[in-house]
């Protein structure tokens, strides 16, 4: 007798267990969240990607080291004098993205579309200036306003270099790449360009 009722306890674990199994193999094929009630969607507005957009605000997509040299001449009543200083600038060029970019979604095909505007440089870096001759004139010395003035031609002859430079066109590329890898999700593909072209 004993030997029969722990034979059908068995039979009924086992045929629990298949129950159990079979209820969790069903389980798994349903969509989530149908089970209990709506499946879970995911949506993408229009206002999710620019604000996901706006919180990158100046994306740096490029970057480049240059050095330039500088020769700054000042005369003055017949009074020359002359510096030669070598500059190292680090020029950094991005997209301003605080300016409205172009954004269409397409929820039945699982498409965004953005369009940004075109790269710029966002910042010049002095990273070194050497002087490697510096000749005052008799009455006419070098002075803080001399320095001042070799700092700001090296500003412009950097940012002059960096517009020589394949940098934008880098920056641009960079930039739409970055902004798929960031708005590529939950099965959506990203068309990024840059506006106007």
């Amino acid at each position: 007798m004993p030997r029969r009722i722990f034979g059908a306890g068995a039979a009924l674990a086992v045929v629990a267990l298949l129950i159990l199994i079979t209820f969790g193999y069903c389980a798994s094929q349903l969509t989530p969240g149908s089970f209990f009630g709506k499946a879970d969607t995911t949506t993408v507005t229009h206002d999710l990607v620019i604000q996901q957009v706006r919180a990158v605000a100046k994306l740096v997509s490029s970057e480049a080291t240059v050095r330039d040299v500088i020769v700054y001449e000042n005369t003055w009543y017949g009074s020359t004098k002359r510096s030669l200083v070598v500059v190292t600038g680090r020029l950094l060029a991005g997209i301003d993205l605080r300016d409205n970019p172009d954004v269409t979604i397409d929820h039945q095909n699982k498409r965004i579309v953005i369009r940004i505007p075109p790269a710029k440089l966002i910042a010049v870096e002095i990273t070194d200036m050497r002087t490697y001759d510096e000749r005052g004139g008799l009455w006419n010395p070098f002075t803080r306003e001399d320095r001042d003035a070799i700092q700001r031609q090296a500003r412009t002859q950097l940012l002059a270099a960096g517009n020589q430079l394949e940098l934008l066109r880098h920056a641009n590329e960079s930039a739409t790449e970055m902004l798929r890898m960031l708005l590529a999700k939950d099965g959506y593909t990203v068309d990024a360009g840059i506006r106007g072209s």
